[in-house]
């Protein structure tokens, strides 16, 4: 081999080892000493108890009724299911008495 070839592997492994020996400058070991500084120490919380809680109470379904449909006379009115009639009306369409006719129902 010849002088050249032989620097040049040579500078390599320099190179080489140059570049592994600064990543190990690069790693640190620290010892640290506190002295009269206590240690941070972990404190558990009192437990809480509280009350459990209320039970649940569900409400009926509610219940719908029809409403309650009442024919006849409601005061001076007539319902028949359908409309109000007063009491005129009423008489003019079915025949009967009108007000102050006494003499009852034809």
């Amino acid at each position: 081999m010849n002088n050249k070839l032989k620097t040049s592997i040579f500078a390599g492994a320099i190179a080489i080892g140059a570049l592994g020996m600064s990543g190990a400058a690069m790693a640190q070991v620290r010892l640290g000493i506190n002295i009269g500084v206590p240690a941070p120490v972990y404190v558990v919380p009192q437990p809480v108890y509280a009350p459990p809680p209320p039970p649940v109470i569900y409400a009926p379904p509610p219940v719908y009724a029809a409403p309650v449909v009442v024919i006849g006379w409601h005061g001076d009115r007539y319902w028949d299911g359908r409309r109000y009639w007063n009491r005129n009306d009423w008489y003019r369409y079915h025949g009967g008495p009108r007000y102050g006719d006494h003499r009852g129902w034809h």
